[in-house]
């Protein structure tokens, strides 16, 4: 890749972990129970010295150890993600005038919306080849090792570990978590369908690449 061209994905893939973003944005307003990852984040601050904010790191930060041990890249699109990702969904959530949902029904349709918009944003980022997220870094090293299996049901796979473990901590679980389990995959699998995208044919370029055209653009 190019100077011009890592400026451009990086932008493409910002763009996408903003509508990423929004999605789980809408998620939190259906207020119809946690992601199942959040799930286990309280599940493991009941039970460890660690806040919930310091859970979901330790989670994070497992995850990354794991994706360098599969041989997955960690690029500018993960540094990308760490920093921003959580200050565009605080962004959607101070935005949103509305108090959280109290419709069931209101909450499932925005709760699967956000599903589906979450997905496209995925798609968007890991798209660029710049790296993945932690947990979308996970899904794709496992999916190269299942070739058998779809993208999403892999994602299902990982939801359902996720929310095993975190309802055996204690974790509180909702209806939102159930369908969140199942329905982030599903979304995925539709909308990679959809777009005709491949996650797993990607090939991503490492920080240090990325660092190493930018430098040489430079001295250029």
């Amino acid at each position: 890749m190019t100077r011009k061209e890592i400026l451009k994905k990086a932008l493409f893939g910002t763009a996408g972990l903003l509508v990423f973003s929004l999605g789980v944005h809408l998620t939190i307003w259906a207020n119809i129970g946690l992601a199942p990852f959040d799930c286990l984040g309280m599940g493991i601050s009941y039970h460890t010295p660690l806040n919930y904010g310091l859970a979901m790191t330790s989670i994070s930060v497992i995850i990354v150890l794991i994706d360098l041990a599969m041989g997955e890249k960690i690029g500018l699109g993960t540094i990308i993600d760490a920093l921003l990702t959580g200050n565009f969904i605080d962004m959607f959530n101070n935005l949103n005038p509305l108090s959280h949902s109290d419709n069931t029904a209101v909450s499932i349709a925005v709760l699967v919306l956000g599903l589906f918009i979450m997905a496209a944003g995925q798609c968007m980022h890991t798209s660029t080849g710049l790296g993945c997220g932690p947990r979308d870094s996970f899904v794709i090293g496992v999916g190269k090792r299942l070739r058998r299996l779809s993208i999403g049901t892999i994602e299902i796979l990982q939801w359902c570990a996720a929310l095993a473990i975190g309802w055996a901590l204690g974790g509180p679980v909702g209806i939102g978590t159930v369908i969140s389990t199942f329905g982030a995959g599903a979304a995925m699998n539709i909308v990679c369908r959809a777009i005709k995208f491949e996650p797993r044919e990607v090939i991503h370029q490492s920080i240090f690449e990325t660092v190493n055209t930018l430098t040489k653009g430079a001295r250029a």
